[in-house]
């Protein structure tokens, strides 16, 4: 159920944006063949998303200015998964669409105007933030499509990601807490966003020691939780992640 912005203008219908979805597909995706919606999810690896990745800025900021990357002895663990969080829709905006569907990988692109507010889908910790778009089309497809970027370890255990930001809020750190619905940033275009506005999101496991891009982007499809969240709902991915988890374990890589 959209939810209301601070200063509302005449925005686009977004539905026409979702006309788009192929083009976008070609930008967000990598070389990874397709998934059918209610197929089984690909088999990238799961892996945390740490400074010490090439290619995967985890250097944080604050209103100061930039921060050394924050080292493996600081970096937040996982503690045993809650279920019952409140679970929220990760873009409020009084218009915004999305599509079921996606390019080569499970995952979903949220379209709404730049600047409108990402925030936290559920309670829980940020795993990693990157405030640099190094997203080079000329370069290796994946590491850095997501330009600005949030990766946050719900409560639930499970990881949700949002990128192609045009801002990270300030404070939003490796390592620190926020709540269901609190901003992380704000709606943009950068990294391979194809100059389209939007937040590609994705949902899959964390996992120990070293993490990748080919699972933080996403390995479930998460229309049919944001459809909940939409209408005020409470779907909870947990499970699901689980299940996937356990059959695919930690890849080591695409």
């Amino acid at each position: 159920m959209p939810s209301p912005t601070i200063g509302r203008r005449t925005r686009p219908a977004y539905p026409i944006l979702l006309l788009l979805a192929p083009v976008l597909a070609a930008g967000c995706a990598t070389t990874r063949p397709g998934v059918p919606p209610d197929g089984v999810a690909p088999t990238p690896p799961a892996v945390w998303a740490t400074a010490d990745q090439p290619g995967t800025p985890s250097a944080t900021a604050t209103a100061a200015g930039p921060t050394r990357p924050t080292p493996s002895s600081a970096r937040p663990s996982a503690s045993a998964p809650r279920v019952g969080l409140r679970h929220v829709f990760p873009v409020r905006a009084d218009d915004v669409a999305y599509h079921p569907t996606h390019g080569a990988y499970p995952a979903t692109d949220i379209f709404a105007d730049c600047g409108e507010t990402f925030v936290a889908v559920t309670d829980g910790t940020v795993l990693e933030v990157s405030r640099t778009d190094r997203y080079d089309k000329r370069g290796p497809q994946g590491p850095e499509n997501g330009g600005l970027s949030v990766a946050l370890l719900g409560d639930d255990g499970v990881r949700y990601y949002g990128s192609h930001l045009s801002v990270v809020t300030t404070g939003v750190d490796a390592g620190a807490r926020v709540r269901a619905g609190q901003q992380l940033g704000k709606v943009g275009r950068t990294g391979n966003a194809n100059n389209v506005c939007h937040v590609h999101f994705g949902i899959s496991p964390p996992c120990t020691g070293r993490d990748g891009w080919w699972i933080r982007r996403g390995v479930l499809w998460p229309a049919r939780y944001l459809d909940s969240w939409r209408r005020g709902g409470n779907r909870e991915p947990a499970a699901e992640v689980t299940a996937w988890q356990r059959k695919h374990g930690c890849p080591k890589a695409p």
